[in-house]
C-alpha cells in the first residue's frame, strides 16, 4: 500500500537562538516515522518555520512534541519581531500532500487538540474551523499575543464568534502568559513567498503590499467612511516589511492558491508597482518547501522554449524568480515531493 504523506508547517515564535531552535525541532525528529523536510529561522521576523512529513498519527505526535517543548522554552513576554504572531507556536497547519488525504489531515488537527486538553490555548481554523467565520487565521490572530490576556477575560472584542479559542484551561495564568496561543489547522498547500525589495525603508514595498493583495486597501473619507478597494491578485495575503540584517525590504506573500496566482505572476507584480517607484528588485525567496507544479508553471513563463524537463523548468524558475540571491535554493530540500521521496522513499 502507497504511503499517505501529509505535510506539517509549525510556525515557532523564535528566530535567533539557535538552542532553543534546534530543541524544538529536535522534539519532532524523535518521533519514529516523521522526516524534518526543513527549519528557517529569520531574525528579523524572530520566527522559524518548520516543515515536517510524514503519515498522519506520526507527524500528529511530532507536532504535539514540538508544541510542548515551545511552550517549555519560549516566553511571549520577551518576544519581539516584524511578523504577526500569538503565541509560542504561532500556527501548527496541516497539509494534504498524497492524494486523498485531506482527511487525515482533519484526524491530525483533532487529534492535537485532543492531546493538548487545555494545556495551551488552541484555535482550529482553516478547513477544521468549527464555523465559516472561524477559518481565517487573521480573524483569530487579531488583536496578536498582547491582545489575549484582555480577550480571554472579557475585554473588548467586535466578534464574539472568534473571541475564544477552542480549547484552553478558562483561565489566564502563567502559562498562557509564557505560551499565548496556537492556531491549528487544516489548508491546502500554501506557498510563503517574499519578493525583495532594494531599498533600506519600506516605501515601495508597503504600497506593493497593499496593492497586490486580495483584501487591498481601506479608504477612509474625510467624514470617516470606509471603503474597501480590492487588491490586484487573488488567493493573496502580503505586506511591506523591512528586513535589515541585509539593508533591505521585502513583500512577504502567503499565496494561497498557486494554480490561481503563480509564484512568477506575483513576483512580476510587484515588480512593475516598484519600478514606478523608480525602486528595483534584488529577487526573492521562498520560505519551507514549495510545491513541484508551482516551480514548473513559474519554469515555463521564464523559459524562452517549449520545455518537458522538470529539471530544467525548475532551473529556470530559479533564475527568472532569483531564489539564489539570499542564500542558495536547493530544490532536492525545498521542492515538496523531492525532499519527502529522498528522505522517506516514495
Amino acid at each position: 500500500m502507497a504511503a499517505r504523506w501529509i505535510e506539517c508547517v509549525p510556525n515557532i515564535s523564535e528566530g535567533v537562538d539557535q538552542e532553543i531552535i534546534d530543541s524544538v525541532v529536535a522534539a519532532a525528529a524523535s518521533i519514529d516515522g516523521v522526516a524534518v523536510l526543513g527549519c528557517e529561522p529569520d531574525p528579523d521576523y524572530n520566527r522559524t518555520v518548520i516543515t515536517l512529513a510524514g503519515e498522519w498519527k506520526p507527524t500528529a505526535n511530532a507536532a504535539l512534541s514540538l508544541i510542548r517543548m515551545a511552550a517549555n522554552l519560549i516566553d511571549m513576554r520577551e518576544h519581539s519581531g516584524n511578523h504577526p504572531r500569538m503565541g509560542a507556536v504561532d500556527v501548527c497547519p496541516f497539509v494534504p500532500i498524497s492524494p486523498d488525504t485531506q482527511e487525515d489531515c482533519l484526524l491530525a488537527a483533532n487529534f492535537v487538540l485532543d492531546q493538548l486538553n487545555g494545556e495551551v490555548p488552541v484555535f482550529l481554523y482553516g478547513d477544521v474551523s468549527t464555523s465559516e467565520n472561524r477559518s481565517s487565521l487573521a480573524k483569530l490572530r487579531r488583536g496578536q499575543y498582547e491582545g489575549l490576556e484582555a480577550r480571554f477575560t472579557g475585554g473588548q472584542w467586535d466578534d464574539e464568534t472568534t473571541r475564544m479559542p477552542d480549547s484552553w484551561s478558562g483561565k489566564w495564568g502563567e502559562s498562557e502568559e509564557r505560551f499565548g496561543a496556537v492556531a491549528v489547522g487544516v489548508r491546502p498547500v500554501l506557498v510563503a513567498y517574499n519578493v525583495n525589495v532594494d531599498e533600506p525603508v519600506p516605501v515601495a514595498s508597503k504600497a506593493a503590499g497593499s496593492l497586490v493583495r486580495t483584501s487591498g486597501r481601506l479608504i477612509k473619507s474625510a467624514t470617516g467612511e470606509k471603503v474597501r478597494a480590492r487588491g490586484m491578485l487573488d488567493a493573496v495575503q502580503g505586506m511591506g516589511v523591512p528586513l535589515p540584517s541585509h539593508n533591505i525590504c521585502q513583500v512577504s506573500m502567503n499565496l494561497q492558491n498557486h494554480a490561481i496566482t503563480p509564484m512568477h505572476l506575483a513576483f512580476e507584480c510587484v515588480k512593475s508597482i516598484c519600478a514606478d517607484h523608480d525602486v528595483q528588485l534584488c529577487g526573492s525567496e521562498l520560505v519551507g518547501l514549495v510545491p513541484l507544479q508551482a516551480m514548473l508553471d513559474s519554469g515555463n513563463w521564464y523559459s524562452s522554449e517549449s520545455e518537458n524537463d522538470e529539471q530544467i523548468l525548475v532551473q529556470a524558475a530559479i533564475e527568472g524568480l532569483g531564489l539564489n540571491y539570499l542564500a542558495e535554493f536547493d530544490p532536492q530540500t525545498r521542492i515538496i515531493e523531492w525532499a519527502i521521496t529522498n528522505q522517506l522513499g516514495d
